[in-house]
Parts: structure tokens; C-alpha cells; sequence
């Protein structure tokens, strides 16, 4: 079995376990908002599973990152749809967004935005940091 499919497995099932605490935030979350809310024990077993397969694959996709020859641009590439994919099924299945495609379009512009601000973020902190250490080397 290739290497980074066996860290993709290990990853995931180290950080799936943070699925059921998403579905119970989300779960409190909509409560809060709603005065009759109830679950039938079939959509908590739903939630459970789905938000342990989200994080699941949200972990294991970290993987796409370490892959040494990959390019920063080709990790994105293969991060983006497998976490989405992840994301707007969780959401769909739940019904926590409804399908229509206004509504999965409004959801997909505000995941694309926050998912590379996100990159971003990193990319420069990750070049600040290798900046600081060939600077400490160098000297």
C-alpha cells in the first residue's frame, strides 16, 4: 500500500473522533436558534457518522501536504476538492444547507474564500518561519 494512502488512513482515524463533538456543536448551535428542536435518533446517528467522515477526511487530507515532490499548487489541487467534497456532502446529507443550487453556490463562494485565506495564512507563516531558520543557519 502506497505510503501516503497508509498516513491518509492513520490521520484520519487519529482526528475522526472530533466528528461527533462538530455534529453536537452544530446540533447545540441550531438549538439555540430554534424553540421546538428536536432529533430523531436516526438524524443524531446520521450526524455522527457523516461529521466522523468529514473529519476523517479533513485529517487524512493533510497528507496531500507532506508529499515532497508535489508542488504547493498540486497539494492544493488535490486538498480542495477532497475536503469540499467532504464538506458540502456532510452539509447536504444533514440538511444543514438545502440543495439549491443558489444556496450550495453562496456556500461553495464562502468555502473557496475561507479555504484560501486559510492557505494563505499558513503559506506565509511557513515562509516566515524557513526564513528565520536559514537566517540562524547562515550565521
Amino acid at each position: 500500500m502506497n505510503k501516503y494512502l497508509k498516513e491518509f488512513l492513520h490521520r484520519g482515524m487519529m482526528f475522526g473522533g472530533f466528528g461527533p463533538i462538530i455534529a453536537g456543536i452544530v446540533y447545540w448551535s441550531i438549538s439555540m436558534s430554534i424553540e421546538d428542536f428536536s432529533l430523531s435518533g436516526a438524524e443524531v446517528l446520521l450526524g455522527i457518522i457523516t461529521t466522523y467522515i468529514l473529519a476523517f477526511v479533513q485529517a487524512g487530507a493533510s497528507v496531500f501536504n507532506q508529499i515532497e515532490h508535489w508542488s504547493p499548487a498540486r497539494s492544493m489541487a488535490a486538498h480542495l476538492p477532497t475536503i469540499y467534497a467532504a464538506y458540502v456532502g456532510c452539509y447536504l446529507i444533514n440538511s444543514w444547507i438545502p440543495f439549491e443550487w443558489l444556496v450550495i453556490g453562496i456556500f461553495t463562494g464562502v468555502f473557496a474564500v475561507c479555504y484560501f485565506v486559510i492557505w494563505l495564512i499558513v503559506y506565509l507563516c511557513v515562509r516566515a518561519s524557513s526564513k528565520r531558520l536559514n537566517s540562524g543557519l547562515q550565521k
